[in-house]
């Protein structure tokens, strides 16, 4: 069987890896440009949540779980996995008494997620010991099982370790004798993983797509203290997050920009206000060199939940989409279960919770 992976993002380098596994003859296309990993601000911490979307929520925490299994099968095979570390979260609040009732919701949650860790409430002071130069206005809840998450390291080690040929270009799929070509080559199954550019590429084949486009902006820093990669990941209240990685280097972001289109300029403006933010909690910003900018675009449906599986009556087109800003938790766990629904094997989830219908529809 011949199958195509177009888009090698998340979800799609997670498909090509599992799918390695597969009596399969696989090729991955990919044109990079936008990739949403590159504005995904690289944090496994669904567990404190208040969205009310139950199947959004199961997909969350299995979907941290999963990257346990995603790392022991990486390590199995001889790869890497230093793109992901179990780092720890601070959570921070303005009013730091509402610190309890998030601790409340967690202790809830952790019969069905122990790897959310330990949790607790501690004070300035005691955060300082792992981060020296943290600063708040109050204390922090502290989430031992929190990870973070280098996304393009991430996709690179996947697709090096499925050895699968990548084409680097971007292409269209064209319906022939119910068959599917790309670049003049037929294909028995395709999945397509572009996120926010699957309306684009479902529009010859008459289907509309409910999926729309969200800028996502990073900014990366590195500060002096070389121990960074042992700091917890610093998640204040808004959009700003703070994700230490290796070496001294530090990710601030990232922006949610709903009505810039597929704009892929960089606004320093905005990421000078967040930088000047994060310098309030982690004060070694106010001295750190810049050292790289992205910008990426993800994707939402209209009622911002995720979606995947086969395209009805499509005879062999599979698609995933609508992740939002919580595809690094749920993108590998989608990629495996895509794997599994063209495989023929049983699920993790019940993919009737995620209808591809829903959000693509037949002209």
């Amino acid at each position: 069987m011949k199958v195509a992976v177009v888009g090698s993002g998340i979800v799609g380098a997670t498909c090509a890896y599992y799918l390695s596994k597969e009596n399969v003859e696989l090729t991955v296309f990919d044109y990079g440009v936008g990739q949403a990993t590159k504005a995904s601000a690289g944090i496994i911490s669904p567990w404190f949540s208040k969205r009310r979307n139950k199947p959004w929520y199961k997909m969350a925490r299995l979907g941290a779980d999963f990257y346990l299994k995603l790392v022991e099968d990486l390590q199995k095979d001889g790869f890497s996995t230093d793109f992901y570390k179990q780092s720890g979260v601070y959570l921070l609040r303005k009013d730091d008494s509402k610190l309890e009732e998030l601790l409340e919701i967690a202790e809830n949650r952790k019969e069905l997620s122990p790897m959310i860790g330990d949790l607790k409430i501690i004070s300035l002071e005691e955060a300082k010991l792992s981060i020296p130069n943290f600063n708040n206005n109050g204390r922090v809840l502290f989430a031992s099982g929190g990870a973070r998450i280098e996304g393009e390291r991430f996709v690179n080690s996947l697709l090096n370790a499925s050895k699968a040929r990548v084409i680097r270009e971007k292409v269209a799929i064209e319906l022939e004798n119910d068959k599917y070509k790309i670049k003049g080559e037929t294909f028995d199954k395709v999945i397509i993983a572009v996120g926010a550019w699957a309306k684009d590429i479902l529009a010859p084949l008459g289907y509309a797509v409910d999926v729309r486009p969200q800028k996502g902006q990073l900014r990366d820093y590195r500060i002096t203290d070389k121990n960074s990669g042992n700091y917890p990941v610093i998640m204040p209240e808004g959009e700003l997050d703070i994700i230490p990685f290796e070496d001294g280097i530090i990710s601030v972001g990232a922006t949610h920009e709903n009505n810039m289109g597929f704009d892929l300029t960089i606004d320093k403006a905005k990421l000078d206000d967040f930088g000047l933010e994060a310098q309030s909690f982690l004060q070694s910003l106010s001295a750190a060199a810049i050292i790289n900018e992205r910008v990426g675009i993800r994707a939402y449906t209209s009622d911002f939940s995720p979606f995947y599986g086969e395209i009805l009556n499509s005879n062999g087109l599979y698609v995933a989409s609508g992740l939002g800003s919580s595809g690094l938790t749920t993108g590998p766990l989608i990629g495996y279960e895509l794997v599994n629904i063209v495989m023929n094997k049983k699920t993790i989830l019940n993919v009737d919770d995620y209808p591809v219908s829903r959000y693509i529809k037949k002209l």
